[in-house]
């Protein structure tokens, strides 16, 4: 069952968001080269908790860290450590707070230093595509309008969509009803109502589509290496365009012009 929230609940769900927000603005300001990712894991467990929170992904699933960082060919759920940041890489950082018997969840992808054009232009793509999917995820729409706005945007790109993860509900649970592919599925799926909130996120790779976990059970990777983005909101399905509750003007993504 689809969950439609009051607006006290979306209340809570946007402080959740907000805070999300912040520990993603301070990330960004300190992903640089020598740095590694253990330090941001670290930077975010230190404000969420400061803040009277709880990071959402620690201990989720038996998940062994705060924030999900993804380098390069990493898609989705990197496990922070020792790894050392380096010119031109791309990053991917996921986070998730629990608040007020909530949960936030938003991500995005930056350069590490100066970037080649084939990795600022993924995740330019990346992006748009975000921005597309929240512009379709409104009341009297589908679910497969979401992931038919992504394609639009990823085809002819000579990007791939990894098809193997979606976005998903959120909201007392990290994730609910219900998931939301990031391609054309062929079916409309369940009808858009207002008071939803899904968390959108788009992960698009270089190369192949085709992605393969690693042995710790978590890491996902391109199969073929090749550098991958990912960018991601929260929003509440409104009559007319989405809240985006993870918005925030210090760093502004999937709200392409």
């Amino acid at each position: 069952m689809i969950s439609t929230r009051e607006e006290a609940e979306i209340a809570i769900l946007r402080e959740a968001n907000q805070m999300v927000a912040q520990v993603l603005v301070s990330l960004a300001e300190h992903v640089a080269p020598g740095v590694n990712t253990l330090e941001l894991d670290e930077l975010a467990y230190d404000m969420i908790t400061g803040m009277g929170a709880r990071p959402a992904f620690l201990g989720y699933m038996g998940f062994p860290n705060s924030t999900c960082i993804s380098v390069d060919e990493v898609i989705v759920h990197g496990i922070p450590g020792k790894r050392r940041l380096q010119e031109g890489q791309i990053v991917s950082m996921d986070v998730g707070v629990a608040h007020g018997g909530f949960i936030g969840d938003a991500a995005i992808t930056v350069p590490c230093g100066e970037v080649n054009g084939e990795r600022r232009r993924l995740m330019d793509v990346t992006d748009q595509a975000l921005t597309a999917a929240i512009a379709a995820a409104r009341a009297g729409n589908y679910v497969g309008d979401i992931g038919r706005a992504v394609q639009s945007v990823c085809d002819g790109s000579g990007f791939a969509i990894v098809r193997c993860f979606t976005g998903h509900g959120i909201g007392r649970a990290m994730h609910e009803p219900p998931q939301i592919p990031n391609y054309d599925t062929g079916k409309r799926g369940p009808l858009l109502k207002p008071g939803m909130v899904i968390a959108i996120e788009p992960m698009i790779s270089a190369g192949s589509h085709e992605a393969k976990v690693l042995k710790d059970g978590w890491t996902a990777v391109t199969k073929d290496g090749r550098p991958s983005a990912h960018f991601e909101h929260s929003v509440v399905i409104r009559e007319g365009k989405a809240d985006i509750l993870s918005a925030t003007p210090k760093l502004v993504w999937g709200q392409c012009a």
